[in-house]
């Protein structure tokens, strides 16, 4: 299995700095290429481009209370979910025509958790 990851395009894991204009004000966000290439997937979806993606995520995040000390970090994991919820089959990769059910697919994901939460608990007082 390691050797999937090993032998993979080096590209794909260095990383780019990329300058983006906030609310009038300039910063600079380092990621890997493929975490970019995820980024602009999700732009392009949403009929966006990457800075305008980045500047809707950052505002919504602040105006539901969230700390964004990490902008990062947070976006790497908005990739990730991403990703995950295209292989669970709860996101449409290429449309916009479909408009996401957040409400539903966060319920999914809180049950998710909630199961994956209790199981090595179980699978701990069987030993």
């Amino acid at each position: 299995m390691c050797r999937l990851f090993i032998g993979a395009d080096p590209h794909l894991w260095e990383s780019q700095t990329r300058s983006i204009r906030m609310d009038g004000m300039v910063t600079s966000v380092r990621l890997e290429n493929m975490f970019w290439m995820v980024l602009e997937d999700i732009a392009a979806r949403d009929e966006m481009n990457v800075p305008q993606l980045l500047h809707q995520l950052y505002n919504e995040s602040i105006d539901e209370g969230h700390d964004l000390g990490n902008f990062t970090s947070f976006l790497r994991v908005c990739c990730l979910r991403f990703i995950d919820l295209r292989l669970k089959g709860l996101v449409q990769a290429e449309t916009v025509a479909a408009p996401l059910q957040t409400d539903d697919i966060l319920r999914l994901e809180a049950e998710a958790h909630l199961a994956r939460r209790k199981r090595p608990a179980a699978a701990g007082r069987q030993h």
